[in-house]
């Protein structure tokens, strides 16, 4: 095992491999902005501790849900202090796979328990949202079922990815093609489908149902009901995230159908 000990600039060379932080597809914008940055130095005090990578991920799932939960309370103050939450979930995101790759210690159950977590916290949030537009714990009603709801579609184009390597594995062909090869099996056959890609690329509007995007997007929404001492700005957002969940969830297999995703390579290179 290597040194529990590690300056932060071994941690990089070995926690942060090109094909995690260069992969658009394996790492979130804010990771590659700036949490990439922060998290060997919470890496290097993370090894110091008795705790699993596992242990981490597990920790990492608590202050989501943690998050959400106090996102459901209306106020600006706990719309913030949901942001701070997911924000260092963020960075305890980073923190359990670094301590991994360090100690050695990746892992199928690794995987599956962070995908989990992710899948998990994501859909709470979108449902503290419709709590809070009701108006707290107390007064649970349509928009509380709008935000399981949205929480609904964001779980199905999750599901919607994991089974394009379901059923490439199923049909015997690799789980995964080479990074160099994504972009271009992902791009849909048909020209106007290739055109709405384009257009969500330069406005990921998918984005929107993502947990980092979302606790943002719910501070600017607390400062507009603050602002006009409604809650318009939080009930707007909520209706964004339903419009945004239905387009993706719906979308996404009409995309996959139309392009070489779940095709397998031929003698000398991919084939159609």
């Amino acid at each position: 095992m290597p040194s529990s000990q590690p300056s932060v600039a071994e941690l990089r060379a070995v926690c942060q491999p090109p094909e995690l932080v260069g992969r658009r597809s394996a790492e979130h914008w804010a990771g590659r902005l700036y949490m990439r940055r922060l998290s060997p130095y919470a890496t290097r005090l993370a090894l110091r501790l008795p705790v699993t990578p596992n242990g981490w991920t597990v920790l990492m799932i608590a202050v989501g849900v943690a998050g959400a939960a106090i996102l459901a309370v209306p106020g600006l103050g706990t719309a913030v202090l949901a942001a701070v939450a997911v924000q260092l979930y963020l960075l305890l995101d980073c923190v359990d796979g670094e301590v991994a790759r360090w100690r050695r210690a990746t892992s199928a159950a690794g995987v599956y328990l962070d995908r989990l977590g992710h899948y998990t916290v994501e859909a709470a949030l979108l449902i503290a949202l419709g709590v809070r537009v009701d108006g707290g714990y107390g007064s649970l009603r349509g928009a509380t079922m709008l935000g399981l709801l949205a929480a609904v579609l964001a779980l199905l184009s999750k599901v919607e990815s994991d089974l394009v390597v379901v059923a490439r594995t199923s049909a015997g062909l690799p789980a995964t093609v080479e990074a160099a090869d994504e972009a271009e099996r992902a791009a849909p056959r048909h020209a106007a489908l290739r055109d709405v890609r384009r257009v969500f690329a330069v406005v990921p509007i998918h984005r929107l149902i993502g947990g980092i995007e979302l606790s943002l997007l719910a501070v600017v929404a607390a400062v507009v009901d603050t602002a006009t001492d409604t809650n318009v700005g939080s009930s707007a957002l909520l209706i964004a995230a339903v419009a945004v969940g239905a387009i993706v969830a719906l979308g996404h297999p009409v995309s996959v159908l139309n392009s070489r995703r779940l095709s397998g390579p031929a003698s000398g290179g991919l084939d159609q």
